[in-house]
Order: C-alpha cells, then sequence, then structure tokens
C-alpha cells in the first residue's frame, strides 16, 4: 500500500511537540511492514533539499495565486520526504508564531499545505491513502470532497485524519475562507463554520473517511462535554468513524539497555546501572548524595496548567515535607517556572530545576529517577510515562487519556501493576498518591517488582502500526463501496 502523509511537521526536518515523534516513527514502522510511505511537510528554515521535483504548482489562495514548488528532501529509513517550498511563508523563525503570537497569516500558510499535498498526490506521488495530521492538514479531506470532488485523478482518494491534541483547532475569523480560497458556502454548521469563526480542525473531523487520535481513552473523552474543547457533539456524530490508536515509543532511542545518554546502561536482569544513573541525575542537578537513600522524583514537561502544574503548586509544600526529592526539566508559564526556581532556593539540597529542553537530561531523568510524575489535567497520549516504564521508574500519574491506557495501578495483594495513578483532579489526590509510591518504594521487594513489570510492557510502533493499516483498508473499501453506490442509484 502507498500511503502518504501530510503534517506541519515531523521529524528529522521539524519539531514542536510529540506529532513529530509520530511522523517520524510510524512511516518508519509502515516500511518495516513492506508498505511505501512518502511524508509531505513544509520547508522550514534550514531544512536541507536534495532536488527540486516540480519547479511550481499553481494555488489559488482567494484572489491571489501561490506557486510553491516542491522539493525532495530523501530517503531515511525507506521513507521518502518532500517539502512543500515557498520560503515566503515557511523560512521563518519559528514553525507557526513569533514572541507576538501566531503567524496572522497561518490560515494562507497552511491552506497552501493542502492544495499542494493534493496536487502532489496528482503530479508527483498518486498514495492508496493519505493520512493527514491536526488542523494544519486539515484542509486536505475538505478540499478533496469540495473542490476537487469532480476530479476523476483523487476524489476516491480515502483520507485518515488524525487529532493528537483536540486544544489546537485552527480558529480563525470569517474571512479566513476567502484568504483560504474556500468556498464561501463551507461557512455552515455541518462545515467549518463554529460559532461565527472558522474551525479548520472541525473541517477534518466533518469530512475525513475516519478520525483517529492518539489514545483509546482519548476517543472516548474527546466526545464529552469535559474534553471536547466545544467539539464533542461534531466528534460523536462520526460514530465508529472515531478510533483511538496508541501511539508507540522508539525504544531504539529510549531502552536503558543501548542509552548512549545516561551514565550506565542496565536492563532489567541486571539493574546495578540504574543505582549509577541516579548517581550521575542528582549531579548534573547539584543535589547531594544523600538523596540516594531518598525516593527521587522525575519531571520532564512543559511548565502549563494541562500538564497539572495548578495541582502541582497546591501541594507543594506539603509535597516537600515528605522524605523526598525532585528534579524538573523543562519551560512554560512564568509562574510556574518562579515555582520551580523557588522551591529550589528553598530546599537546595533535594530540589534541582532546570527552565529548558535538554535531550540528555530528559534521558538522564528517566534512567535516574525513581518515579516519574505526570499529573496531568488531559493527555492525548503522553510518551514520558511509556520511557519510565521501560526504564524501571514508576510512573506516578491521573488517570486520563494516554496516561490511563498505558499504566496499570500496582496492587500489593496480586503483584501486578506498573505505576500509580488517581482520579480526582485535585492536589490532595495527587499528593495522595506520591504517598502511596513512596509506601511501596520503601519495600525493596515491592518495588522491584513494579519495576520489573512496567520494563516487560511492549509499547513499540509495531502493535499500533498494524491497527493504521487495518484502518487504511477500512477506508479504501469504504470509498470502493461510495463509488459503487454512486454509480447504481
Amino acid at each position: 500500500m502507498k500511503i502518504l502523509f501530510v503534517s506541519p511537521e515531523g521529524l528529522p526536518f521539524s519539531k514542536t511537540g510529540g506529532l513529530a515523534d509520530v511522523v517520524e516513527a510510524l512511516p518508519r514502522s509502515l516500511v518495516a511492514m513492506g508498505h511505501q510511505i512518502a511524508v509531505l511537510l513544509p520547508r522550514y528554515r534550514g531544512n536541507q533539499a536534495s532536488r527540486t521535483v516540480l519547479p511550481s504548482l499553481s494555488i489559488p489562495l482567494g484572489h491571489r495565486m501561490r506557486f510553491p514548488a516542491i522539493a525532495e528532501a530523501g530517503t531515511f529509513e525507506g521513507v521518502r520526504y518532500f517539502f512543500v517550498d515557498d520560503p515566503a511563508y515557511f523560512d521563518r523563525e519559528k514553525l507557526y508564531g513569533d514572541q507576538s503570537g501566531d503567524y496572522p497569516d497561518n490560515p494562507q500558510r497552511f491552506a497552501e499545505l493542502s492544495r499542494a499535498a493534493i496536487e502532489f498526490a496528482k503530479q508527483v506521488w498518486m498514495p492508496d491513502v493519505m493520512h493527514c495530521h491536526d488542523w494544519q492538514a486539515a484542509l486536505v479531506p475538505v478540499c478533496l470532497r469540495t473542490i476537487y470532488a469532480h476530479d476523476a485523478a483523487v476524489n476516491h482518494l480515502p483520507v485518515i485524519f488524525t487529532v493528537h491534541n483536540l486544544g489546537y483547532q485552527g480558529l480563525f475569523p470569517r474571512t479566513a475562507l476567502a484568504l483560504a480560497g474556500l468556498p464561501e458556502d463551507l461557512f455552515r454548521t455541518d462545515a467549518l463554520e463554529y460559532y461565527g469563526k472558522v474551525n479548520l480542525l472541525k473541517g477534518g473531523l466533518v469530512f475525513s473517511d475516519y478520525v483517529t487520535t492518539v489514545s483509546r481513552k482519548y476517543a472516548q473523552e474527546m466526545q464529552t462535554a469535559e474534553f471536547g474543547c466545544g467539539l464533542e457533539g461534531v466528534i460523536r456524530s462520526r460514530g465508529n468513524r472515531v478510533v483511538g490508536i496508541l501511539n508507540g515509543v522508539d525504544y531504539a532511542a529510549w531502552s536503558p539497555e543501548t542509552d548512549t545518554n545516561i551514565v550506565a546502561t542496565y536492563s532489567a536482569k541486571v539493574m546495578d546501572g540504574k543505582r549509577l544513573c541516579k548517581k550521575d541525575l542528582l549531579a548534573t542537578f547539584h543535589l547531594p548524595s544523600d538523596n540516594l537513600g531518598r525516593p527521587l522524583i522525575g519531571i520532564v514537561s512543559r511548565f502549563v496548567d494541562q500538564k497539572g502544574f495548578d495541582l502541582i503548586a497546591q501541594v507543594a509544600s506539603e509535597l516537600m515535607k515528605e522524605d523526598l526529592a525532585i528534579v524538573a526539566l523543562g519551560n512554560g508559564d512564568a509562574k510556574y517556572e518562579k515555582l520551580f526556581q523557588e522551591l529550589g532556593k528553598k530546599y537546595p539540597a533535594r530540589v534541582g530545576v532546570k527552565i529548558a529542553y535538554d535531550n540528555i537530561v530528559a534521558h538522564k531523568i528517566e534512567a535516574g529517577a525513581d518515579m516519574f510524575l505526570m499529573p496531568s489535567r488531559y493527555e492525548p497520549c503522553g510518551l514520558n510515562q511509556i520511557y519510565s516504564l521501560r526504564y524501571g521508574t514508576a510512573p506516578v500519574v491521573r488517570a486520563t487519556g494516554g496516561l490511563d491506557d498505558t499504566v496499570e495501578p500496582y496492587d500489593a495483594r496480586t503483584g501486578k501493576g506498573t505505576g500509580f495513578k488517581f482520579e480526582q483532579y485535585d492536589g490532595a489526590a495527587l499528593l495522595g498518591c506520591v504517598r502511596q509510591a513512596m509506601a511501596a518504594y520503601r519495600d525493596l521487594k515491592q518495588w522491584r517488582t513494579i519495576q520489573m513489570n512496567g520494563m516487560a510492557k511492549d509499547f513499540s510502533w509495531k502493535a499500533s502500526a498494524g491497527e493504521y493499516v487495518k484502518l487504511y483498508d477500512a477506508a479504501r473499501q469504504a470509498r470502493v463501496q461510495m463509488a459503487a453506490a454512486s454509480s447504481n442509484p
């Protein structure tokens, strides 16, 4: 099968979040299964191309025409990468916005990406299925079913649309329709209209053949008022065309047996290296070695409400009364950066903080911490808790989204479970969960059982890629049936 991925970002070329990791890892897993994969991305600043495939496409955007090129970036692990090359739109310091906010021409920029993807399919690489990601690529199914509805070259193409985080919707004034070159009749409640504005993500939800998201639990949650971000009704209306497929992880990069970023490797059979990693982690954060005997909690995160930092703020003083140490890596809202900096000053022997993102330090935290804290308000999938399991670092999480799907609460009576979960979104529940984890930590036999249970779990991409293949086949069959029905009224 030939599958074309259309995404606003993807490694090894561009990244702002977990979407980029998926767009790197899933195609490689599909190639390993025997499929042909191409990935189409914007050519951002610094991206190197190997050759120009098409010197110019004609893309109408309202009353203007754009003429982006298509460039090939090369083949990596069997995946072919291509760029939509338009320097005026994509050769900028950041991907989606700068210090003053989102780029005001984002509707045009990503309408161009979507229209270029369809033309790319017509003129360069015709796929069997198109797999589009997030609001920036949502206009692919919209355009296929409207502007290209009578174009026999592409109107048969099935589209899978993946929502990585429903909180980002591509919401713009009504004028964005014309700027993006879309017909005015799409401004209706069963299309792109959303409380007087244009919602591009809604277009992807309505016009794609199947909607997927990145965990089974999140697929259920986003159909509720609490997590649906105003689109729960639209999502419910798609019925069984909404599917949750858990993101996998790349164990080639995240495994304590082979990790080159940590001071000592280790495995479930030989755990000695983990203590050395803990000692190195303490040194990295300038914490004294007497913390070796305390449970060490690791945090790698954006410092924002969504990640549960409001809960941490609620119980920070109570948390520090416990006999534990904390290392935190990340950045985000100034109030939470300040919170951790102040904790570091008040408890310099037990709290280490780095306000940044540092991949090497992230690996050190996964390997050296005893517990990993993710108290998210909502979490479509989450990857760090899955990394933690492989590193024998017990996750302490809220039971939401992918966190609920991947972490099994430890039960001392049965010896089953891989970590610790709390349900209620409040500080007291978080604190109680941490205390439960600390009690288990004090029992060496219990703790080793938890570690072994977690390290035995397999969340590699192979199983998830297989689920996507089934969905690609289902979408193709649905299109065949629709074509047959339309030809035999």
